[in-house]
């Protein structure tokens, strides 16, 4: 079912007509009028309602796009999505992070096996070929909404991840439980299409972009404890860094 939120235009106002809706539009996500899955009527019925044109509304609702604040699915309309998930690019849990921005982060364990470890993951965690590590995969959701999908590594003698319980806690939170502090890591980030799994997990479309990151993280020794692959929706989240001139 669609909201008709309050909108009004001023034909005698310099400010461009799809200026406008579009503000007002925003004012009404903003202020909590219009809620993350609510739908908005579709451009040609705002058009006839307020006497504008559906290129006007169109422009509209692609500057609302554009900013992140609404998304266009076929089949169900123009739909209200959660605010961006901006992550400070500092040593931090996703977790974490999302605990600390006040939201409640939801956790479905896809995978836990305790493998042999190989090739680059053993190289990276300075392991030798076939050393015990568990590998675990999990999908982040955040308001019931798939935010990343998650692969981590890590040496089996750290941690029994068969009893731990990782739907309410992070992965960082629980090594700092059991005494290993993270204290730097090596990342990359990068950008890739979804394969058919990613999409349908994360409620994309098959080679829909994705954000990457890849991250070794080490404790106070220098000992690396984690390897971590993971993947983001790049509508629901982004990376902030603070640039200082020298």
């Amino acid at each position: 079912m669609s909201i008709q939120p309050p909108v009004h235009v001023d034909r005698s106002s310099s400010v461009p007509l799809y200026v406008q809706v579009a503000e007002q539009l925003e004012h009404a996500i903003s202020t909590g009028q219009l809620s993350p899955g609510d739908r908005i009527p579709n451009e040609v019925a705002m058009a006839q309602a307020l006497g504008l044109s559906r290129p006007t509304l169109r422009q509209a609702m692609q500057s609302l796009v554009d900013k992140g604040l609404v998304v266009r699915k076929r089949g169900v309309g123009t739909q209200v999505v959660r605010s961006r998930i901006r992550r400070p690019l500092q040593l931090t849990s996703l977790y974490d992070d999302l605990a600390q921005a006040g939201e409640t982060p939801e956790t479905r364990v896809l995978g836990l096996s305790l493998t042999a470890a190989q090739g680059g993951d053993a190289s990276e965690l300075r392991l030798a070929i076939g050393a015990p590590v568990w590998s675990l995969e999990r999908l982040r959701l955040v308001g019931g909404q798939p935010l990343a999908l998650l692969h981590n590594v890590i040496p089996a003698e750290l941690i029994d991840l068969e009893g731990v319980d990782l739907t309410d806690s992070g992965l960082y939170q629980q090594l700092r439980r059991r005494g290993t502090t993270i204290r730097v890591a090596h990342q990359q980030m990068g950008a890739r299409r979804a394969d058919a799994r990613e999409a349908r997990l994360l409620q994309e479309r098959k080679g829909s972009p994705l954000l990457v990151m890849k991250r070794t993280a080490y404790d106070d020794s220098g000992r690396a404890v984690e390897v971590g692959s993971h993947v983001y929706r790049p509508d629901l989240y982004s990376f902030e860094v603070t640039l200082v001139d020298r």
